[in-house]
């Protein structure tokens, strides 16, 4: 039965034009685009969890228009152009790649003639921003919100006539308005990404009865053995039963029966939690009864788990989950694809990023400012991932420190008018573990009062007050932002210490990138400088969840993204960029394979080394080992400007240029890898016995491992060796100290 009806969907009339779609030409696209099908376009039911066996995919060719602003919809008549629905208009794979504010669409389509006398339902996933729907002429109605999923009664706009008209008109201010928009802008740079305006989620038809079911809401109780059930219904709920029916796989385990108008509680003893270790799901049916008739019945599924805060055995507040400590380990995840910008352009992609997610050995995606598709959740829970979800941010910034923003009645309104829709729309998917409703204080307001909203929303699960920058002292978390890092805050007796970003380690790679300019927060030559330092960061946060007791971290970011290189995969993802088994090993906390680096020439971040120093250009060959410094200051390590980030300066230096020189004696060779460590702002030339060592460009914000070219390694030697520094300043903070380090495994520790 399943497969005929499915099979009727991809049957069903479509636009006769599907063959003069083709994509536009974009800077860069993905593998999956050669894979999109205009007349099975993204095709999977989409709505998981949630699903009935009759529904119609209207995705497809469209008619298209670009609109004037505050133009009448030319209702009934054809619009000029061609866009594959649901892909934004700014897309390549839309087929029309520009930039519009206000747009319009129409296609035609047939209702099925089995769906006679039953209700028909117009279905959105997503539309950006502000939509007014039309069938056959009629305003059926309008929608303001560009991420949550929004339906229509359309049975009274049909005609008898077998062709019906629907047409869409959206209009999109992205960053000209004050609406949640997330990473949106008309002018893409840095940070802030290519628009997604009009459909970008999949549209459908569906028929129900009178009386049908609109929601579901599972609240799993693991601790009391059971699952608490509940269902909201479309029409009267007068007299009608509803019908439970719990599946492990083929075995029943549970059924239960009651009202419609409260909560059922369904007891599952001995159940299998849900983890990302082990991702069990349970099936369920529901049923929708009119005495013994069955009016509506629709499948889901569930996962029994806890979240909560709780404290360690050594009275550290942390994040748990089901009952036990959980240390998470995550990606900032943006969601943005270079062919479909909000779009993945298959399911097959979407569920990509998430098991690349996983073989990488994170159990955590923050999902950064955007709400993605219902599908994508039901890949998390399906393969086991966490998910933080970010509320998409809207409105101006408050710089950090500077408190919270003045939003403007109908601003907040909207905000939190599309906040609580989003909750509300994603609370079914047992993956989410908590919820972030301000980033960096990008429209930051009033935010212990709507962290408390969240939280009387769903007690379930947790809150994150504001990720970076503004903390409100509120929530379940204190979320630290630090880049490179790693850093933390310290726990709280009710607030668990969390990194929500560090890393942005950046590597261009050739071929792969949106274009020629590219940036991160930390550049690195190649694959491996890129898996070492990451290395190097996860010792930093591991060291971290000891002391002070860090309770989880978040790299930026799973790709590339327009302008961004820090990904740990290209933007087409054709490439990872790190070593897989590397990258895991350490994300599961375990360096036995990575070596430490442990000192042989101290720095001066503990204690001052004595150097000597001029800001004065020295006559050549000053890096050579016989020069004469005897002229040259004396002073204390580091040097720099007070304030500078992870300097810690004892001799001040605010010039342009310093030159530096210190002796250093080794009792025998390094037997590891030699290493500088190093903080430098900004470039920096190091020699060791007048060879050069390390080269180093812009500036960095802590003391980091410098692996030395082999000809300085080649040059040390038993007995008195020379450091000879020159550091370049051209504004802001500056600093400059290094030291002496060899890389061993820990198993090779001298004794």
């Amino acid at each position: 039965m399943r497969c005929l009806l499915l099979l009727s969907v991809f049957l069903c009339p479509w636009p006769l034009f599907a063959a003069d779609w083709k994509p536009a030409k974009g800077p860069l696209m993905t593998r999956w685009s050669k894979q999109v099908n205009p007349s099975k376009v993204l095709p999977d039911y989409p709505r998981p969890q949630l699903v009935r066996e009759q529904w119609l995919n209207l995705n497809g060719v469209w008619e298209f228009g670009g609109a004037p602003a505050k133009a009448k919809p030319p209702l009934g008549l054809e619009l000029p152009g061609k866009i594959l629905v649901p892909f934004p208009v700014e897309s390549a794979l839309s087929g029309v790649m520009e930039s519009h504010s206000h747009v319009w669409y129409r296609r035609t389509f047939t209702v099925p003639k089995a769906w006679s006398g039953q209700r028909i339902l117009l279905h959105f996933g997503a539309v950006n921003w502000d939509s007014t729907i039309y069938v056959n002429g009629k305003e059926i109605g309008t929608h303001q919100g560009g991420y949550d999923p929004f339906s229509f009664d359309i049975t009274d706009a049909l005609v008898e006539k077998e062709t019906q008209e629907l047409f869409v008109s959206v209009h999109n201010p992205i960053d000209a308005g004050t609406q949640p928009r997330g990473k949106q802008v008309r002018k893409p740079q840095g940070i802030f990404y290519t628009a997604a305006t009009g459909i970008w989620q999949t549209v459908w038809l569906e028929p129900v009865a009178k009386t049908s079911i609109e929601s579901l809401q599972i609240v799993p109780e693991p601790a009391k053995s059971r699952v608490q059930v509940s269902v909201k219904l479309r029409g009267s709920s007068n007299g009608l039963i509803a019908r439970w029916e719990v599946r492990d796989g083929a075995t029943v385990v549970a059924t239960a029966e009651g009202s419609t108008t409260k909560a059922i509680s369904i007891n599952l003893p001995s159940a299998k939690l849900w983890s990302p270790e082990a991702p069990h799901l349970y099936d369920l049916k529901v049923e929708l009864l009119d005495g013994k008739n069955s009016i509506d019945t629709v499948s889901s599924y569930f996962g029994m788990r806890s979240i909560s805060l709780g404290k360690d055995e050594a009275g550290i507040t942390r994040l748990f989950l089901n009952g036990k400590p959980y240390f998470q380990v995550g990606l900032l995840d943006q969601g943005y694809w270079p062919d479909g910008i909000y779009t993945a352009p298959t399911d097959e992609a979407l569920k990509y990023d998430i098991e690349i997610t996983k073989k990488l050995g994170f159990n955590l995606a923050r999902k950064h400012v955007k709400v993605e598709p219902a599908r994508w959740y039901y890949w998390c829970d399906k393969l086991g991932l966490l998910v933080w979800q970010d509320m998409p941010s809207g409105d101006a910034s408050v710089p950090p420190g500077k408190g919270e923003l003045k939003r403007s009645a109908a601003s907040a309104r909207q905000f939190e008018l599309e906040l609580f829709r989003m909750i509300d729309a994603l609370e079914h998917f047992p993956c989410i573990f908590m919820w972030v409703p301000f980033n960096e204080g990008w429209g930051q307001y009033d935010t212990k009062r709507i962290t408390e909203a969240i939280k009387k929303r769903d007690p379930s699960r947790l809150v994150n007050n504001a990720s970076g920058w503004n903390d409100m002292k509120c929530g379940d978390v204190h979320d630290f932002h630090v880049y490179p890092g790693p850093g933390s805050p310290r726990p709280e007796p009710t607030r668990a210490a969390v990194l929500g970003e560090f890393g942005g380690l950046g590597l261009f790679t050739k071929g792969h990138m949106w274009t020629k300019e590219f940036w991160g927060y930390r550049g690195v030559r190649d694959q491996e400088e890129l898996t070492r330092k990451y290395e190097q960061l996860m010792r930093g946060v591991y060291r971290l969840k000891e002391q002070p007791g860090l309770s989880a971290c978040v790299y930026t970011q799973t790709t590339d993204v327009e302008t961004e290189a820090n990904g740990l995969l290209t933007y087409d993802r054709a490439v990872i960029k790190v070593d897989i088994a590397r990258v895991a090993a350490v994300n599961r906390g375990d360096f036995s394979k990575v070596p430490m680096a442990y000192p042989l020439v101290a720095t001066s971040k503990e204690a001052a080394q004595t150097w000597r120093y001029t800001l004065t250009k020295p006559s050549s060959g000053w890096e050579k080992p016989d020069f004469d410094d005897g002229k040259w200051v004396k002073g204390s390590g580091g040097f720099g400007t007070k304030g500078t980030p992870g300097a810690v300066v004892r001799t001040t230096w605010s010039t342009n240029e310093i030159w530096l020189r210190r002796e250093f004696t080794l009792k025998e060779l390094p037997s590891g890898v030699p290493v500088l460590l190093m903080h430098h702002d900004e470039d920096a030339d190091v020699y060791i016995n007048g060879v050069l060592a390390v080269r180093v460009k812009g500036y960095i914000t802590d003391y980091e491992e410098f692996p030395i070219s082999p000809e300085a390694a080649k040059a040390l030697k038993p007995g008195r060796n020379v450091f000879a520094v020159h550091c370049k300043q051209t504004g802001g903070g500056q600093y400059i100290d290094v030291g002496l380090a060899e890389l061993r495994l820990e198993k090779d520790k001298k004794p």
